[in-house]
């Protein structure tokens, strides 16, 4: 086998010709660093184009009711049923009056044994029963207790509203990674998306908590006498503008509903910043015929004011027109075109004193509560007496549970429940179900892009049309009579230029007189410096995990795209070489091991460089590395994971193992058996698995170093 060698770098001295990247001089395809991003927007927007012609057809009352059923179906069919209602256990941990306003300290349990803090406002010189506000809060922190939202909820109270506002998950007392052994520097976007992707894989939505959490809010209301529960309004900013929609839209007792700075369309998302936290993202949304619009879709014919600001920096204001024209149609249709409105106000992303009075006079008008709209000055509550658990955080208080471990527990229900591949064509076909690769693409005309020289083999560069994508490819070719009857396909996730240096692995391999394939996958080296990240996403090691949500939204993946450019490099390589071994290292072990699965014709052995072990491990790892996302899809734990890959290989031909990691990247202890199947390599006596220095395979090394496998 093949990696008998792999540590036997011979380092060969001569100058040698510097290398550059393929795609730099065909300046007219020099976008494909952002092909893959832009095939996922282009099938999105295919699939919202389709949904506008069918939306063009409804032309009756009987046809929008008709939508509404299909959208609720869709949406119900995405987020699966909520569990049943279990006691709310609510809890009052204080009571302070200020000024007018009494606020009483809360946290009751969605579910047993996750807590959720709240604080409900009341007026003290108001009798009688109360219209009520169920406040979201945005993107802070601090959650309902920003400086930003407070004026909105004191103002609220000071007009005659009783204001319910709550935590989300990941703010304010609810911080996941402020305390514990995995304290992490996280804002709320990276409290949301972090273990929001780790739900994803199980197959959830993240968005299933944050809507759970707002409807068990509103049972709490019901359960207090001082509320009028004919008069529920539910408003919201930014985040909590994403919370506001979503209530609204899968809780029927929602009166009236305002979510600012958050309803704009998927195409205009799409064509400026891309997708955002994972709560915001419905996995196969677009590709379910869903749009933003549809949320509120299926809260019409209720009242709704949409409140935007113009120049939003997150959700653009053209989208929220474009969104308010459609929703015209249907208010119209449904027999309360005057229920509909919206507010907008020439602002970045924030609430204005215009806007405020919007909101203000909507709830005022349609909750039956007249009044002054005027935003008034009012007393605020400090941190101390808001604070509703005794540390300020209800992991330390309280403990329970957190995204994460409600991902194992989905996980654990899955493995309980799951029946592996019967075969060789079972698993294909879940492979093909999981990452959509079904037909293999036909291999187009080859670009040559020239010729260097190095000591003893020279390299050459390609560029090799996909459907996505002009992918870059070096292919070395050593120059001695004694090359070796095989070719290497090559794969670094770091890219192929730290391949092909001088005492790379690429470099050494030819060296030894082996032909060695090196593309730059979609994602990657070459194509990897124009997938879109934000600086709200650097806590995934600068991973373009809004990429990874872009395909998820259109049922595609970044996996299932890099099986096509593997499926045409391996036709390719067979046109010359019929005798491919496939090596690949770290991320794209993953890649390789699937295409090895469904093209087993093709490869004829497997080395694995410090290769993820399992999802399994992805998901039960609190501090797992995001990078490993990149190759993954959402559910796919669902179907089968890595270890029935790496048995059905072992099975038929070698493979090696070397360093395997599990989720948190860290390397799986000597070979003892319990370590190895914990993750479900259930048939390890199969299986090469080597420990040795990762070094040694990822710098340059001298003939000391042979033989160590």
């Amino acid at each position: 086998i093949l990696a008998t060698t792999l540590l036997s770098f011979q380092v060969l001295t001569g100058k040698a010709q510097e290398v550059e990247n393929v795609l730099g001089r065909w300046r007219y395809i020099n976008d494909s660093r952002v092909s893959l991003y832009n095939h996922f927007a282009g099938q999105a927007f295919k699939m919202l184009d389709e949904r506008k012609l069918m939306l063009s057809k409804l032309n009756s009352k009987q046809d929008w009711l008709k939508r509404q059923s299909q959208v609720r179906a869709a949406y119900n069919k995405i987020l699966g049923s909520f569990p049943d209602k279990t006691p709310l256990n609510p809890v009052v941990t204080g009571v302070v009056e200020k000024e007018g306003i009494k606020m009483e300290k809360i946290y009751f349990e969605s579910m047993p044994g996750f807590y959720v803090t709240s604080a409900l406002y009341l007026p003290t010189n108001k009798k009688g029963k109360l219209p009520v506000i169920l406040y979201c809060s945005g993107h802070s922190p601090s959650g309902f207790r920003s400086r930003s939202y407070q004026p909105d909820i004191l103002n609220f109270v000071k007009k005659g509203f009783a204001v319910f506002a709550f935590d989300p998950i990941g703010q304010g007392e609810r911080r996941q990674y402020t305390i514990g052994e995995f304290k992490k520097p996280f804002g709320p976007n990276q409290e949301h998306s972090y273990p929001g992707s780790q739900l994803f894989l199980t197959g959830i939505s993240p968005a299933y908590y944050f809507i759970w959490d707002g409807i068990r809010a509103i049972d709490y209301l019901y359960s207090r006498s001082e509320i009028d529960t004919e008069r529920i309004g539910v408003a919201g900013r930014s985040g909590g503008g994403t919370q506001t929609a979503y209530i609204a839209a899968f809780d029927s007792r929602v009166k009236a509903a305002a979510p600012e700075c958050y309803i704009t369309s998927y195409e205009k998302l799409l064509m400026d910043r891309g997708p955002q936290d994972g709560e915001q993202n419905f996995a196969n949304g677009i590709s379910s015929g869903l749009d933003f619009a549809d949320l509120l879709v299926s809260f019409a014919p209720k009242p709704l004011l949409i409140v935007n600001t113009t120049r939003d920096q997150f959700f653009s204001i053209q989208g929220a027109r474009d969104v308010f024209e459609e929703l015209k149609v249907t208010y119209t249709y449904l027999g309360n075109a005057g229920h509909l409105g919206m507010a907008e106000d020439d602002a970045v992303h924030s609430s204005t004193s215009k806007n405020r009075e919007a909101v203000f006079r909507f709830f005022q008008q349609y909750l039956s509560n007249p009044g002054n709209p005027a935003v008034e000055e009012v007393p605020r509550f400090n941190d101390d007496e808001m604070r509703v658990t005794k540390e300020g955080n209800v992991y330390a208080t309280l403990k329970g549970d957190n995204l994460q471990t409600l991902a194992k527990k989905h996980l654990a229900e899955i493995l309980n429940k799951q029946t592996r591949a019967t075969g060789s064509e079972d698993l294909k076909r879940r492979i093909s179900s999981v990452t959509g690769f079904k037909d293999r693409p036909k291999i187009a005309p080859v670009i040559f892009s020239g010729r260097y020289h190095r000591k003893n083999y020279a390299v050459e560069a390609y560029l090799l049309k996909t459907p996505t994508v002009y992918l870059p490819v070096y292919r070395l070719k050593p120059k001695t009579e004694t090359v070796k009857k095989k070719t290497i396909l090559l794969l670094d996730d770091r890219g192929k230029m730290e391949a092909i240096k001088e005492g790379g692995a690429a470099d050494s391999l030819a060296l030894l007189g082996y032909e060695v394939v090196v593309p730059d996958l979609s994602g990657f080296g070459e194509l990897a410096d124009g997938n879109i990240k934000t600086p709200d996403y650097t806590y995934l090691e600068k991973m373009p995990v809004n990429l990874w949500y872009a395909g998820m939204l259109v049922n595609e993946s970044m996996l299932g795209v890099r099986l096509k450019e593997l499926s045409l490099l391996i036709d390719w390589i067979k046109q010359s070489s019929p005798y491919i071994e496939g090596i690949a290292t770290g991320v794209l072990t993953t890649d390789l091991l699937h295409i090895a699965a469904v093209r087993n014709e093709s490869l004829a052995s497997l080395v694995l460089i410090d290769p993820l072990i399992s999802f399994q491990s992805v998901v039960e790892e609190p501090d797992y590395r995001a990078k490993y996302l990149l190759s993954s899809v959402c559910g796919m734990v669902k179907q089968y994971d890595l270890p029935d890959l790496i048995n059905y290989w072992a099975d038929k031909k070698e493979i090696l193992l070397i360093n395997p990691r599990n989720g948190a990247g860290n390397i799986i202890g000597q070979p003892k058996e319990e370590s190895i199947n914990k993750y479900g390599v259930i048939q390890k006596q199969l299986l090469k698995i080597k420990y040795v220095d990762s070094s040694v395979l990822r710098t340059q090394e001298t003939e000391k170093n042979s033989g160590q496998l």
